[in-house]
């Protein structure tokens, strides 16, 4: 069985994680920072944009996946799995603060809101 929800929901984490990556590149070479954080304020929000992503990110596609398993083909996942990526992207963008700092705060709130969701979709699948 293939999980076709999860498999793109991976993927696009994957693609996520890689740009949040360059971008703390990015700025250690714009700021000449080459092991840590150097105290430098730029670098520890670009750090911490993509260490925020990797520490709410896996428990969210384990849920998506076992949720799919259950409830295959469906579209309000789907749909859930999107929209927390654009809320992941949406927090990487706003640590930068700037403009768009609103951004954190969206992801933010996008974040606890599909974990909270989604527990609540799987224990009441695991009672069904």
């Amino acid at each position: 069985m293939t999980l076709p929800i999860t498999l793109s929901a991976v993927a696009a984490a994957a693609l996520i994680n890689v740009w949040l990556s360059i971008r703390c590149g990015q700025v250690r070479t714009a700021e000449k920072v080459s092991v840590g954080d150097g105290g430098n304020d730029k670098v520890i929000r670009r750090m911490r944009a993509h260490a925020n992503f990797n520490e709410n990110t896996p428990i969210v596609l384990v849920m998506i996946a076992a949720l799919e398993f259950a409830h295959p083909g469906s579209t309000a996942l789907a749909a859930v799995a999107a929209v927390f990526m654009l809320g992941r992207v949406g927090h990487g963008l706003g640590m930068d603060g700037g403009s768009f700092r609103i951004g954190r705060m969206i992801g933010t709130i996008i974040t606890l809101l599909t974990q909270l969701g989604l527990a609540v979709w799987a224990i009441m699948s695991a009672m069904a």
